[in-house]
């Protein structure tokens, strides 16, 4: 069987990776791809969001299912393109996409479904949000309702910040189109985890909880970033709590969307905050998180394949979602200046020598292969990810990995874990 694999990031290695482990995939295409994708998969220079392309290959290479990485093209259509063409795809419909590409559609939802989450109003008038924000006073969250790269969320501390975010978004139009609406929300205090599911439509199959680690420096220090590191599972979501958690946040999702017509399938993802009340979604996502899917996806015991066509036919059995018991740890390194402006092109060194590590893998996501060796090609560059019996175990295999590998002014975050193994003792 060939299997498209839509996307370029750590994320997507780690899918052509895992869905490489099963004898019936024959050959795994990757678009675009990355250096790491190109160890397992055949990278297609086709963009992600090439909708009508991507179908184009699908037909042309016999392919028998579509996994879509990122958010950009499910909230463009291509479940429902691949669909039209009767084509398996991973991923939900461009309606129920719009839990990730739209902000006050997923609060909206979330308030339907009685599904925990903070106060909020929606705004596409400047005047009226600044007007909220006087009203409500500080710490406020603002977001601009669309997709906007993980950068349209600012938590403002003052009111003078809220009221800055709301210019930058509505006025400035920083973020584009993704901001002509707004979403300002009351700020929640608390740690937070990331809850995912298997869904197809109706039932669903829990992966263990993850905790990403988004600030760019130690002590989560600095601006946000994609996500600089993360571990699983979360120790301020145990194993006890799993069931629980998804009647709150998972299975009323599912009930509503299908009411309304739209089932999701593919993964559902809850960001959680947990307060002194209890815990309270964030957002949802409508596909894996990167870097969290690089633990998550080493600890998968389960057939990725299998569970995957489960989930597009709708046949999705909970137990085939089988987990390793172990603790799994990323650490990412970054490009020099990241989250900003940041260089390309700069070789890489200790691959295979971190790679042949015990219970260590690399996967590789702002990179490409030049003249044969691999070099940066963008801000978060790899995923440093190892299994342990422990938390402070896998931290410690994959920072002895991340020792071994080397480009110019690399940068990485030096306490990812460290949360969960101070409240494991």
């Amino acid at each position: 069987m060939n299997v498209l694999v839509i996307g370029s990031g750590g994320r997507e290695h780690a899918l052509c990776w895992k869905l490489s482990q099963n004898p019936r995939v024959s050959r795994i295409l990757a678009a675009p791809g990355n250096g790491g994708t190109a160890q397992v998969a055949q990278n297609v220079p086709l963009k992600d969001d090439d909708i009508n392309g991507l179908i184009a290959l699908a037909k042309a290479e016999a392919v028998g299912l579509v996994v879509v990485g990122p958010e950009a093209p499910l909230v463009a259509g291509m479940a429902d393109a691949c669909a039209r063409e009767g084509i398996p795809c991973f991923g939900p419909s461009a309606f129920a996409a719009r839990l990730e590409g739209s902000k006050a559609f997923a609060k909206t939802i979330m308030r339907e479904a009685g599904v925990p989450t903070a106060g909020f109003g929606v705004f596409d008038d400047v005047e009226a949000a600044r007007e909220y924000v006087r009203a409500h006073g500080a710490p406020l969250v603002v977001k601009a309702d669309g997709l906007a790269a993980g950068k349209g969320v600012v938590v403002a501390k003052t009111v003078e910040e809220a009221l800055e975010a709301i210019d930058d978004m509505m006025v400035k139009k920083s973020f584009g189109a993704a901001g002509a609406t707004v979403v300002v929300e009351d700020a929640l205090i608390g740690e937070e985890a990331s809850f995912l599911a298997f869904c197809d439509g109706e039932r669903f199959a829990l992966l263990p909880s993850a905790q990403d680690h988004k600030a760019v420096f130690d002590g989560d220090q600095g601006p946000n970033t994609g996500g600089m590191g993360a571990y699983s599972p979360a120790p301020v979501l145990p194993q006890e709590q799993y069931a629980a958690t998804a009647e709150l946040c998972i299975r009323p999702i599912l009930k509503r969307l299908a009411e309304l017509g739209h089932p999701f399938k593919g993964v559902l993802y809850a960001g959680l905050m947990f307060t002194k009340s209890g815990p309270m979604v964030l957002e949802y996502n409508v596909r894996f998180g990167d870097p969290e899917c690089q633990p998550l996806l080493m600890r998968l015991d389960g057939d990725l394949l299998d569970i995957m066509f489960a989930c597009a036919e709708g046949r999705l059995d909970p137990a085939m979602a089988r987990v390793r018991p172990e603790t799994a740890l990323c650490v990412v390194l970054a490009a020099p200046g990241y989250p900003a402006s940041y260089p390309k092109g700069m070789a890489i060194t200790g691959l295979a020598e971190a790679d042949a590590l015990p219970d260590v893998k690399v996967f590789q996501a702002g990179t490409k292969i030049q003249d044969g060796k691999p070099v940066t090609s963008g801000g978060r560059v790899l995923g440093v990810t190892a299994l342990g019996a422990t938390l402070a175990e896998a931290k410690a295999k994959a920072y002895a990995a991340v020792a071994k590998v080397h480009f110019e002014g690399r940068h990485f975050r030096r306490d990812i874990g460290d949360k969960g193994i101070a409240r494991a003792k």
